[in-house]
C-alpha cells in the first residue's frame, strides 16, 4: 500500500473531520519531503537547521523546532478533536513506517487519566476505533504508575506490539525540584536500568505533547530533552507562550505547520457559537461585589433554564423520528479558590431558589476530590453528560481547563477575575463542544452563553479585535494536492435523452481516473431531435390514464382529455397506441421541420416508433399514485399527562441581552414586559393558539387542560402568584413551544374510507446536476475517505438510467455494484418522482426511497438503513408508507400486465459485493 493510500485509510477509517484529515496530510507530507526527519542520527544543529529550510516552502509559519530534535506544532481548536488526531498520527506512523514507541504526555492528572482512558480498548471514545489492525493487537499502553513493572524491556523493544506510553508532566515537574532526576531517570532494581534509558534508547520513539502549551519550557519538559525522540508532535489550542519579564504580550510558536482557529471551527459549524450576556442597561459599578456575584448566579441559572426547555422541546420535536436523544444542560461556576467554592455550593444549594438545586450542584476542586467522598464527586463529574445524572451546576477552581471534554456545557458563569482574552480562551473552550456533533440550525441549542455583566463590553471589543481568537481566521482547508479538479457542477442525463439527442452527451472531466464504457448512440441531431423531443412530450401526455382498468381490487384511475392512452411503457408497443403516437406528433411537427428533415434519413413515424421503444427499454414504470379520502378526515391530539419535570423557570427583574462573539448578532433572553392575564392559563393558551396545526374551537378544551398541568407545576416551586405571572409572562412562549412539541407526540388522523387513484401509468426521467468534489469515479472504487462519499460523483454504469449518480453512504455505493451487476435497470429517485409520505408527530413529510431496481418479472423500491436504525419509529412508518405504495401499485400493474411492486428494507451490514440482489429480495422484502 503506498503512503497515500495509507493515509487516506487511515483518516477514512477513523472518521477523521476535515481539519484533523488535513492535520494528517501535512504530516504526512513533511515526512515524505523531507526523508532526514525519519533519520534519527541527523539530530546536531546543522541538521535540525537544513530540516527547518526544506520545509519553510510548505509551512510559512515554521522558523525553528524549538526543541534538539524535529518537533512539529498542530494548533487545533478546542472541540475539534485533538485526542483523536493523536490516535491517526500513532496508526498513521505505524502502518506507513513501522513505528512502535510512542511517549504521550499530559498536562495535568485529568488530561493524564482522560489519555488513559481514551487509549484503553473498549472505552467510549477508544481512538482507534474502526483500526484493524490494533483490534487483532491492541497497542499496548504503559503509564507513570505501571512502567516499572516491565520485563526483558529489550526483547520487548523487538517483539511487543506497538508500546504507547502515557506520562503527567506536572507529576514530573515536581519530581525535578531541587535539581532531582525524574523518578523515570533513576536506576530500576526490577528493570536493571532506568526506563528513561531504555526510552532513549530506541530509534523509533515518536513524542506527542497534549495542550503543549502547558509546559513548554518547564524544568519537566527540560529533562525529557534528554530522550531525544525521532520526532515530536505538539497539539494545543492556543499555540503561543505568555511573554516573560521585559515581553509584552503572548510569544507565538515557530514550530506551527497547521493552525486551525476558533473562529474558523465556528464558521465551520465544528462548535457552538459563544456569546457574552448581561442586563440591559447594566450598571456593573451600581452593584457591590458581592450584589454583583449573586445577580450574575441568578441570571446564570435563568439562562440555564430557558435553555434546558429548548434543548427538550429540540429533542421531542425530533424525538417522533428517533433522531435524537435528549441532553441535559448543565452550568459552570468558576470560582477565586475553595473557600469561594465552598461558599457558592451552600448559596446555590439552599438559599437561593428555595433550595431547589439541592443535590443538583457539585464543587470540583483539590478539597473535595479526595477520599471516598471525593470519589463520589468525581464519579459525578464523569457523569454529567447523562441525561439521569442529577447534577444541573458544577464549581471549580481550577481543575476544569483542559482535558475535560464534555458536550453539554451550555453557560459559564465567571467569577474569578480576568481579563476578556483569557475569558475568552480558557473558559469558553470548556463548553463549545456540540452535543449532537454538528450544529442543529436551532440557535439555542447551537449557543454557550456567558455571564458576564461587570465584563461585557470588554469581551465584546476584545472578540472584534483582529487578532482576537475568535475573530482571527488564518486557513481556508483546501482540496489535498492531486485530489483533482476540486468543486464542480455536473450534469446528469437521462440515458434516453442523450440517445435521442434531447440533450448533448456530458463527457466525463479531464483527469478521470477510469476508462468510461463506450458513450450511448447518438440517435437524432438536429431536427430528427427535435421530433424526438415532441414524441417524449406526446409519450409523457399518452400516460395520463382515461378509464379505470374495471379489475377488482385495481386502483381507479383518473380520467384525462380523452383519447387512446398508454398505462404502461410495454403498452407503447401496440398498433393501437403507435398510431396515436404518430398522429399526435405529426400535428404538432411544423411544416418547416418536416422539410428539414434529411430525405435519406428516418421518416416522422420512424422516428416516433424508435423513441416509443427506447421509452420502454430505458424507463422504470413508476406509477403516480394517490391516495384521497372519500369523506372527512377525523385528527386532533389524544389527551395525556403532560411531562413538566425539565421546566424549572425562575422570576427576572430585567430582560437579559446577549451579542454573539463570532457574528456581532444581539441576542434576547427572555422578554422585559408583558401583558398581564387574569387566568395564569391565559398566558400559555394565547401562544399555544398561534401554532398553524392548533384550532382553538376543536382543541380548547385540551389547552386548557395541558395549561392548568403546568401552571401547577410552576405555582408548586415558585409560591405566589406575582411569581407566576412573571414567569407565564417573560417565558410563556417557550413554555407554549415545549408542550407543542409533546402534543405533536400524541397527534392522531383517521382518514376513514379512502380511494386509490391512479393518475399516470409511468413518468418520464427529468435531467438535473450535482455538485463534485474531484473527479468522476468509477463504481468500484471505494472512497478513499468513507465520510466525504456524500462529496463524490460516480459514473460509468451500463444499467442505471442516469449518467451519473451520488451516494450518500458507502453501503449505498456497493448496492449501486450489486444493482449494476444483478438488475435490468436502476435509478436513486429524487423528491416528487414517488407521492409516498408518512407520519411524522403531527408533519407528514415526503418519503423518497434509496432505490429503484427492475429484474425480470419485479420491481422493487430499496432502502439501506444502519442495523441499529432498522426498529426506529420512523425507519418503521416510511416503510410502512412504502409497502403501502407498492401494494396499490402492484393492483395496478395486475391490471395492466406488467410487473408488480416490492418493498425492500435492508440494514447495512447485509449488503456487501457477494451478496445477490435476489437473496437480498427474499430476506428483506418489508410486508
Amino acid at each position: 500500500m503506498s503512503l497515500e493510500q495509507t493515509l487516506r485509510a487511515v483518516a477514512g477509517r477513523l472518521s477523521l473531520r476535515e481539519p484533523q484529515a488535513e492535520s494528517l496530510r501535512r504530516l504526512a507530507a513533511a515526512l515524505d519531503a523531507v526523508p532526514a526527519l525519519r533519520d534519527h542520527k541527523a539530530r546536531d544543529a546543522s541538521d535540525l537547521a537544513a530540516m527547518v529550510e526544506a520545509l519553510k516552502g510548505r509551512f510559512p509559519n515554521l522558523s525553528d523546532f524549538e526543541r534538539d530534535f524535529p518537533s512539529l506544532c498542530f494548533a487545533l481548536a478546542t472541540g475539534v478533536g485533538k485526542t483523536r488526531l493523536m490516535g491517526a498520527f500513532i496508526s498513521y506512523l505505524n502502518a506507513a513506517y513501522g513505528y512502535k514507541h510512542f511517549f504521550v504526555l499530559a498536562p495535568n492528572l485529568t488530561i493524564y487519566d482522560k489519555l488513559i482512558r481514551d487509549f484503553t480498548p473498549g472505552t467510549p471514545k477508544y481512538v482507534f476505533k474502526g483500526i484493524a489492525e490494533f483490534s487483532v493487537a491492541a497497542p499496548e499502553v504503559i503509564t507513570g504508575e505501571t512502567y516499572e513493572q516491565r520485563g526483558d524491556l529489550v526483547s520487548q523493544a523487538i517483539d511487543a506490539p506497538v508500546q504507547i506510553n502515557i506520562f503527567n508532566i506536572s507529576k514530573i515537574n515536581t519530581e525535578v525540584r531541587g535539581g532531582r532526576a525524574p523518578r523515570i531517570k533513576r536506576l530500576s532494581e526490577y528493570l536493571g536500568q532506568s526506563y528513561f534509558d531504555y526510552l532513549a534508547s530506541l530509534p523509533d520513539l515518536v513524542l506527542l505533547m497534549d495542550e503543549s502549551h502547558r509546559y513548554r519550557a518547564s524544568a519537566g519538559v527540560r529533562a525529557l530533552n534528554e530522550l531525544k525522540p525521532l520526532l515530536a508532535m505538539e497539539l494545543t489550542a492556543t499555540p503561543f507562550t505568555e511573554g516573560g519579564s521585559g515581553n509584552k504580550g503572548p510569544v507565538p510558536f515557530k514550530n506551527v505547520v497547521m493552525d486551525y482557529p476558533l473562529a474558523q471551527a465556528i464558521e465551520d459549524g465544528f462548535v457552538k457559537e459563544p456569546a457574552v450576556v448581561t442586563q440591559q442597561n447594566f450598571d456593573a459599578a451600581a452593584h457591590s461585589a458581592e450584589q454583583l456575584e449573586r445577580i450574575k448566579l441568578m441570571d446564570g441559572v435563568r439562562v440555564h433554564e430557558e435553555t434546558k426547555v429548548h434543548l427538550l422541546t429540540y429533542a421531542q420535536q425530533k424525538g417522533a423520528s428517533g433522531e435524537v436523544k435528549p441532553v441535559k444542560p448543565f452550568m459552570l461556576v468558576i470560582a477565586r479558590d475553595t473557600t469561594h467554592a465552598a461558599a457558592l455550593s451552600k448559596l446555590l444549594s439552599t438559599e437561593l431558589f428555595d433550595g431547589r438545586y439541592a443535590g443538583k450542584v457539585i464543587q470540583v476542586d483539590s478539597g473535595t476530590t479526595s477520599g471516598a467522598e471525593g470519589d463520589e464527586i468525581v464519579q459525578r463529574l464523569l457523569a454529567v453528560e447523562s441525561y439521569d445524572e442529577p447534577t444541573e451546576i458544577v464549581i471549580h477552581v481550577n481543575m476544569l481547563k483542559e482535558g475535560w471534554d464534555v458536550t453539554n456545557l451550555y453557560t459559564i458563569v465567571p467569577l474569578r477575575a480576568a481579563n476578556a482574552r483569557t475569558l475568552i480562551e480558557q473558559s469558553i473552550g470548556r463548553g463549545l463542544r456540540l452535543p449532537y456533533g454538528r450544529k442543529t440550525g436551532v440557535e439555542a441549542v447551537d449557543r454557550l452563553n456567558i455571564i458576564a455583566h461587570d465584563k461585557f463590553q470588554e469581551v465584546v471589543d476584545e472578540a472584534g479585535r483582529g487578532d482576537s481568537p475568535i475573530r482571527l481566521k488564518q486557513l481556508k482547508l483546501a482540496p489535498p494536492e492531486g485530489a483533482g479538479p476540486g468543486l464542480r457542477s455536473v450534469a446528469v442525463t437521462p440515458t434516453l435523452h442523450t440517445m435521442l439527442g434531447i440533450t448533448a452527451p456530458v463527457a466525463p472531466a479531464a483527469g478521470t481516473p477510469y476508462v468510461a464504457p463506450p458513450a450511448a448512440t447518438v440517435l437524432y441531431t438536429g431536427e430528427q431531435a427535435q421530433v424526438a423531443a415532441i414524441a417524449m412530450d406526446v409519450i409523457n401526455d399518452m400516460s395520463r390514464l382515461a378509464t379505470s382498468p374495471g379489475v377488482p381490487g385495481a386502483p381507479a384511475v383518473a380520467a384525462p382529455a380523452g383519447g387512446v392512452t398508454a398505462p404502461t411503457t410495454a403498452s407503447l408497443a401496440l398498433p393501437e397506441v403507435q398510431a396515436e403516437l404518430v398522429r399526435r406528433v405529426q400535428a404538432r411537427v411544423t411544416p418547416a421541420q418536416g422539410q428539414l428533415l434529411p430525405p435519406a434519413g428516418p421518416s416522422v413515424e420512424e422516428i416516433v416508433k424508435q423513441t416509443a421503444a427506447l421509452v420502454a427499454q430505458h424507463t422504470i414504470d413508476i406509477p403516480r399514485i394517490l391516495v384521497k379520502p372519500k369523506g372527512a378526515v377525523s385528527s386532533g391530539y389524544r389527551v395525556f399527562s403532560l411531562d413538566v419535570s425539565r421546566m424549572n423557570f425562575q422570576p427576572q427583574d430585567q430582560q437579559l441581552v446577549g451579542r454573539g462573539l463570532q457574528t456581532g448578532k444581539e441576542l434576547l433572553y427572555g422578554q422585559s414586559s408583558f401583558v398581564a392575564e387574569r387566568r395564569p392559563e391565559d398566558y400559555i393558551v394565547r401562544e399555544l393558539i398561534g401554532f398553524d396545526d392548533i384550532a382553538y374551537d376543536q382543541h380548547g378544551e385540551l389547552l386548557y387542560e395541558l395549561a392548568a398541568q403546568a401552571v401547577v407545576h410552576f405555582r408548586s416551586y415558585l409560591g405566589d402568584d406575582e411569581k407566576l405571572h412573571n414567569v407565564l409572562a417573560n417565558q410563556g412562549r417557550a413554555i407554549a413551544d415545549n408542550i407543542h412539541a409533546q402534543m405533536t407526540l400524541h397527534y392522531f388522523e383517521d382518514p376513514g374510507e379512502s380511494e386509490v387513484v391512479v393518475s399516470q401509468g409511468f413518468t418520464p426521467l427529468k435531467p438535473g446536476a450535482v455538485t463534485a468534489d474531484g473527479d468522476v469515479l468509477p463504481l468500484h472504487q471505494a472512497p478513499p475517505d468513507k465520510s466525504r462519499i456524500a462529496t463524490l460523483v460516480y459514473g460509468g454504469f451500463t444499467k442505471c438510467a442516469y449518467s451519473y449518480q451520488k451516494f450518500q453512504s458507502d453501503t449505498e455505493r456497493v448496492l449501486a455494484v450489486i444493482l449494476e451487476r444483478d438488475a435490468r435497470k436502476w435509478l436513486r429517485p429524487v423528491a416528487g418522482q414517488f407521492n409516498i409520505y408518512y407520519r411524522r408527530g403531527a408533519d407528514q413529510p415526503e418519503y423518497v426511497p434509496d432505490f429503484v431496481a427492475a429484474t425480470d418479472g419485479l420491481n422493487l423500491l430499496i432502502e439501506t438503513k444502519k442495523a441499529a436504525d432498522m426498529q426506529t419509529d420512523e425507519v418503521q412508518a416510511k416503510a410502512r408508507a412504502a409497502a403501502a405504495w407498492c401494494e396499490h401499485a402492484s393492483a395496478f400493474a395486475a391490471a395492466n400486465g406488467s410487473e408488480g411492486w416490492k418493498y425492500l428494507l435492508i440494514p447495512h451490514d447485509a449488503v456487501t459485493v457477494s451478496a445477490t440482489l435476489s437473496a437480498l429480495t427474499a430476506t428483506y422484502w418489508f410486508r
